[in-house]
């Protein structure tokens, strides 16, 4: 049984190396009230993000656009290693009533993540959530401050700092995404 227990602990340890655990479940934040999805829609940058094993390049960046189906197809890509690295996945809007609660999955096999949108003006900036809970003992976040341009102000960080924290969400471990040198060809 012990052994056992020791290699639970060390996958999930493993799956968790770069994000953020925290004790207890995953908080439930406010998200962006009467959220309209089509003006959300398109290309977004990263800005600042907590750490997250599954970006590790610079420039990323987002494409939001919907599907027939009303779905939405997710482009994400980076640049890592001198390649231009692109994962595509499908979003869904889970609830009707409340379409700031999206998910989104990458994988056919793997179930849809949480991807709340907490605020956004639409047009400059925005700010995700993300959270699993781990068997309820611990949670993982990812918290993301996405910008339509490449840079923001200080001040709009600052206040996007600021949100997050009201919602209880730890982002002292928050990193400034690398959007320079994006626009040279690979």
């Amino acid at each position: 049984m012990k052994l056992s227990s020791a290699l639970v602990f060390a996958l999930v340890l493993s799956i968790i190396r770069a994000q953020v655990p925290h004790w207890g479940p995953c908080p439930e934040p406010a998200v962006q009230p009467a959220f309209n999805l089509k003006q959300f829609l398109g290309r977004w940058f990263e800005i600042a993000k907590l750490p997250a094993q599954f970006e590790k390049g610079r420039c990323i960046e987002t494409n939001f656009t919907l599907k027939t189906d009303n779905s939405i197809r997710v482009v994400s890509s980076e640049i890592l290693k001198g390649e231009l690295r692109k994962i595509e996945g499908t979003g869904v809007i889970e609830d009707l009533k409340n379409p700031a609660k999206m998910g989104i999955s990458y994988s056919y096999v793997l179930p849809y993540s949480p991807y709340w949108i907490l605020s956004t003006d639409y047009v400059n900036s925005a700010l995700v959530y993300s959270c699993t809970d781990i068997l309820r003992l611990f949670h993982v976040d990812f918290a993301w401050i996405l910008g339509r341009t490449r840079t923001l102000p200080d001040s709009t960080i600052q206040k996007a700092m600021e949100i997050f924290a009201q919602n209880n969400i730890d982002v002292s471990r928050m990193i400034p995404s690398r959007q320079q040198g994006c626009e040279k060809s690979l």
